[in-house]
């Protein structure tokens, strides 16, 4: 068997962790406003460092450690002056590494640097929308982002969606692909594994009454009868939601589709 990377006895950092409120997808009213939530573990919270604004100070690794706030491990690094922090670990990253956030920073992995400043090709992830916005998108386990060109301040990345889009040269991204690649290969096996991570379970519309959902009720089983619908009565498939007021394509040089 391969040994795990994972360090599983270790407890996490005190100074990096928060108490997470468990809200099981009720609002302020006590309604449920996001179906399908509740009945999971208790759990800490890590406090990830997505703007990696600690920049010309190498840091090493400590150890790596699985995070059940996300589907990606976080690194435990420690900075020369002696503060420590969680990163996302990108993939082949090994304790006792190296890592630098810096705009001369070499092309290793774990290191930031500005898009501006990676060639193309590379591999990142953890990338910023806005510049100093921090980390934003492709942090996901096993994602990566690809540099593809440069041209009028702008760095084009083919995201793992498909999707190619500009971002702006001041943006700052890490390199290298988000670890746990193994993540979508795995089985949950059994409903409880589900529950203990927060995840209700979804029933049906035909299944449910006709208070419930628009395709309820009828007797015996019976087909949806309609075109499908939400159970708020909205168009459930190929109806666009895109706002057109509020966002903008214009970064958008192929759309995933």
């Amino acid at each position: 068997m391969k040994k795990s990377i994972v360090d599983k006895k270790a407890k996490p950092e005190k100074g990096l962790i928060k108490i997470l409120k468990k809200h099981s997808g009720r609002d302020n009213s006590g309604q449920i406003s996001v179906r399908h939530q509740g009945g999971r573990q208790k759990r800490y919270y890590r406090i990830i460092d997505f703007k990696r604004d600690k920049k010309d100070i190498e840091a090493e690794v400590l150890r790596i450690e699985k995070d059940p706030n996300r589907n990606s491990f976080i690194a435990l690094v420690e900075y020369e002056d002696g503060e420590k922090r969680y990163i996302i670990y990108p993939h082949n990253l090994k304790v006792g590494d190296k890592i630098i956030a810096s705009e001369k920073a070499e092309i290793n992995i774990g290191n930031a640097l500005p898009l501006k400043n990676i060639p193309l090709g590379i591999l990142v992830h953890n990338i910023e929308l806005y510049p100093g916005s921090g980390g934003q998108i492709v942090r996901g386990a096993g994602t990566a982002a690809q540099v593809l060109a440069k041209e009028g301040g702008f760095v084009h990345l083919k995201l793992p969606s498909g999707e190619i889009r500009k971002f702006h040269e001041d943006c700052w991204a890490t390199i290298g692909q988000v670890g746990n690649i193994e993540y979508k290969d795995q089985i949950i096996g059994k409903a409880g594994r589900k529950i203990l991570m927060g995840i209700r379970p979804t029933v049906r519309g035909t299944a449910q009454n006709p208070r419930s959902h628009p395709h309820g009720g009828g007797e015996g089983r019976s087909g949806e009868g309609m075109h499908p619908k939400t159970p708020w009565g909205k168009p459930a498939r190929g109806k666009k939601t895109r706002k057109k007021n509020k966002w903008s394509d214009k970064l958008i040089i192929k759309r995933r589709k």
